[in-house]
């Protein structure tokens, strides 16, 4: 009998460190995704804290990961942060979304309405994946296909900063530093 009574105090111990453990955890979880401005949803892929798989889009032929994807109401979306303190959406930061927006669409094989932009001043935008934004991104992505084929590219800015950042640095003849 004593024995029974120990066994049951051992087994409601342990449900009662796991419930503990668990409501612990949640509020950390909760903490977190408000600290870095998470969209609500399960997370279901980051590029974040560990390197996610690149998603590839074989009707543009483009690639790219963006920050988080967040499964929400049996929807996709894709989440990307940036720095700096805009007031309103940057249209290349727009362009980006969009195309994870449509490679989410391709590689989960589901509709995704919209993408989250979050600056890290606390705003974010959320921005729909509309037929005006699809075909501006198709039109865009052609054009830099037309001037990829080109035998001499053209800066298209005066910002130092945006050479200081760009991933063609090395192999641009026209940087700005």
């Amino acid at each position: 009998m004593i024995d029974k009574i120990f066994f049951f105090i051992i087994l409601i111990t342990i449900g009662l460190i796991f419930l503990i453990s668990s409501l612990l955890l949640s509020k950390r979880n909760r903490i977190i995704k408000e600290k870095n401005k998470i969209v609500d949803g399960k997370i279901s892929y980051s590029d974040l804290n560990v390197p996610g798989a690149s998603l590839f889009s074989n009707k543009y032929m483009i690639a790219g990961k963006p920050d988080y994807i967040v499964k929400k109401n049996n929807r996709f979306i894709p989440v990307e942060y940036k720095s700096g303190n805009h007031k309103n959406p940057m249209n290349n930061h727009v362009f980006q979304l969009a195309a994870y927006c449509h490679l989410v669409e391709e590689n989960y094989g589901c509709f995704v309405p919209y993408g989250m932009l979050v600056y890290n001043n606390s705003n974010s935008f959320k921005i729909p994946f509309d037929p005006n934004i699809r075909f501006k991104l198709e039109n865009t992505i052609n054009m830099m296909r037309k001037d990829l084929n080109k035998k001499k590219l053209v800066r298209n800015h005066n910002d130092p900063s945006r050479c200081k950042n760009c991933s063609m640095r090395k192999n641009c003849n026209e940087r700005l530093c």
